[in-house]
């Protein structure tokens, strides 16, 4: 019997979830969490094969407990509405054994659930197009000035706070927009948040 726990913020996707997945001869739904801290405790204490987990949960996401959980002996495949790369490669770096969309017919999440368990990866076929072209093109010392001004930094703090002069920030934010192909700030943060390559 293959032991699952479930982690979804949506009460009603939660138990439909677990009501599909408990119609199958060899799974049984041990628990669920409604956020990435609760399914963690979960996993800790209940030691399920399997933890299918949504992505944007309150407290802790479904990519921070994922991280969380890499090693623990508990297999995770993510169930999200979204195809971004940059939570793609975040996923696979936690080292998830599979990434699905929530649109994907029903009976593809047991058949999947099965193919894990004998050891196989399953990735959604649209993230595999994408994954390589939607890589971040910052440097890290471009990503860290972004992170800084999604704090809420000015560039005279920025300056402090990486110990650089005020004109090299401004070069540095001009050389953002100009790769990112945007505007302002505003929107720079915008597309990186959508991208996923915010931690």
């Amino acid at each position: 019997m293959i032991r699952i726990v479930i982690a979804e913020d949506q009460r009603m996707l939660l138990g439909a979830l677990g009501s599909l997945l408990n119609l199958e001869d060899d799974m049984e739904v041990v628990g669920k969490a409604s956020n990435g801290e609760e399914a963690t405790q979960l996993v800790e204490k209940l030691k399920p094969d399997v933890c299918i987990m949504d992505i944007e949960m309150p407290g802790k996401t479904g990519l921070e407990a994922a991280e969380e959980l890499k090693g623990k002996g508990c297999k995770v495949i993510i169930l999200t509405t979204f195809a971004r790369s940059g939570y793609f490669q975040r996923a696979l770096k936690a080292g998830v054994s599979g990434y699905l969309l929530k649109d994907s017919p029903s009976e593809e999440l047991s058949d999947s659930i099965r193919s894990v368990m004998a050891g196989r990866r399953v990735y959604a076929p649209e993230l595999m197009d994408n994954v390589y072209s939607e890589e971040n093109p910052l440097t890290d010392r471009e990503k860290a000035v972004l992170e800084l001004i999604a704090g809420g930094k000015n560039t005279n703090e920025i300056a402090d706070e990486l110990s650089i002069k005020t004109g090299t920030v401004r070069n540095y934010i001009s050389a953002i927009l100009d790769k990112l192909e945007v505007k302002n700030r505003i929107e720079a943060i915008t597309q990186s948040k959508e991208k996923g390559w915010f931690k």
